[in-house]
């Protein structure tokens, strides 16, 4: 009868688990082995083919933990999302929710951008150009006071502790400096309202209201009829262009007549295309003209602007 042998795979004195564990490591780039290496229960800690980092402590103390981008079975590996982003269902990164908004242009920038989204009134686009050519203690003229927002505009842009200042404001309808006063009643007090001069008389004789050696920065004119007064009183082409020639001659350089010119009306058209003709003759060397103007609106006001050198 044959003697049995035994055959040993493994040295003597050694445990046979440990054993063919490292073994197992070496041929960690075989296909069989790596799925065994799938599981880390089967290695001890020290061996572990993908181990964890310790986190590091940052400057302020604070220990920031991203565990390492594992393979994924498509080959893509997986980013960690970056701050203020917005994980998608797709999986991708989206940061446009987190980039904040533009902010509000300042000043006469941000008006025109609401002007040209149809956000803001062309009145309102005048009073913010205005508001870069007045100062404080100016001499200003409203030509055509109405029910007085101009004029109570151009007072607060004028009025200071030296109380030198003036707006003249004039109307040919009793009715708008009536509104004019009660409108400046409610809105200042006493002192500041005595900055106004209200004339009942036509604006082509602005030039008799001013004193002698007084040089005036800003004329307003709001063309057109009294809103809530009767639409047949409006200003005519003829006196129109009378009364900017009288405001060129008191104007002083560095100022600037402003034109608000409503086509809606009968009239208003016709208005607007004179003033058009004479301001687009004027010498370029003393003056800057220009308008702003709706092309797809064609009854929305017309401003224009006269800036003198």
């Amino acid at each position: 009868m044959a003697a049995a042998t035994s055959l040993r795979l493994y040295p003597p004195n050694s445990n046979p688990l440990i054993f063919f564990s490292r073994k197992m490591v070496q041929f960690r780039g075989n296909s069989f082995f790596s799925t065994l290496r799938s599981s880390s229960s089967r290695f001890p800690t020290s061996v572990h083919p993908n181990p964890i980092r310790k986190p590091k402590p940052k400057s302020n103390g604070a220990v920031s933990v991203h565990p390492n981008p594992k393979p994924k079975p498509s080959g893509i590996v997986s980013v960690r999302p970056i701050p203020n982003g917005n994980l998608e269902p797709s999986g991708l990164v989206s940061i446009a929710s987190s980039i904040p908004p533009p902010p509000p242009l300042p000043g006469v920038e941000g008006v025109m951008m609401e002007y040209i989204c149809g956000q803001r009134r062309a009145t309102l686009v005048a009073h913010s150009v205005w508001k870069h050519i007045v100062r404080e203690g100016d001499t200003v003229i409203d030509a055509t006071c109405g029910n007085g927002h101009d004029t109570l505009a151009l007072l607060k842009m004028i009025a200071d502790d030296t109380r030198k200042g003036r707006v003249y404001a004039m109307d040919v309808q009793k009715v708008a400096l009536e509104n004019t006063s009660l409108l400046l009643d409610h809105s200042v007090n006493p002192d500041e309202k005595e900055l106004v001069e209200l004339f009942s008389m036509c604006h082509t004789q602005m030039g008799d209201v001013v004193p002698d050696g007084v040089k005036v920065r800003l004329v307003a004119f709001n063309l057109g009829y009294l809103p809530g007064g009767d639409k047949k009183m409006i200003t005519r082409s003829d006196t129109t262009l009378l009364a900017i020639e009288a405001a060129q001659k008191i104007l002083m350089p560095g100022g600037l007549i402003s034109i608000v010119a409503y086509v809606g009306h009968l009239g208003g058209r016709e208005e607007f295309e004179k003033i058009e003709a004479f301001t687009s003759k004027l010498p370029f060397e003393s003056w800057n003209c220009c308008k702003l103007q709706m092309l797809n609106r064609p009854l929305a006001p017309v401003l224009v602007f006269l800036f003198k050198r």
